[in-house]
């Protein structure tokens, strides 16, 4: 499947009207969009124009062989525990929610990052 060619604009707009589905998410980053939870990352979009998500094992598999894609990589690094997100699944919100749902779910279930940023 040839994937439908879409604009950085587009794609950060897409990503903001999917990050609005989840009641507690909220939409980060000025240059790199992002959502965390706890000090812990759970979807972005990369520099490289694509979005990552991140997924417990038991969903990362399934999701990688149904949407024929891949591990993110980012930086030259291959992110284990995030699958990119072909441009046509992120255009259709109403299939990509229940990902963005298991993602804040799986992020909720891990240990909260230790911050660095001084309180003011």
């Amino acid at each position: 499947m040839n994937e439908p060619s879409i604009s950085a604009e587009e794609r950060i707009a897409l990503y903001e009207k999917l990050v609005a589905t989840h009641p507690d998410a909220v939409r980060k980053g000025d240059t790199i969009p992002y959502t965390s939870l706890n000090g812990n990352m759970y979807s972005y979009i990369s520099k490289d124009g694509f979005m990552a998500l991140r997924l417990a094992p038991v969903d990362r598999e399934p999701f990688l062989e149904k949407y024929k894609t891949t591990l993110a990589l980012s930086y030259g690094i291959i992110q284990k525990e995030y699958v990119t997100v072909l441009d046509h699944l992120l255009m259709n919100t109403d299939e990509l929610k229940p990902y963005f749902y298991l993602s804040y779910e799986y992020v909720s279930s891990l240990k909260p990052k230790a911050t660095t940023k001084k309180k003011s």
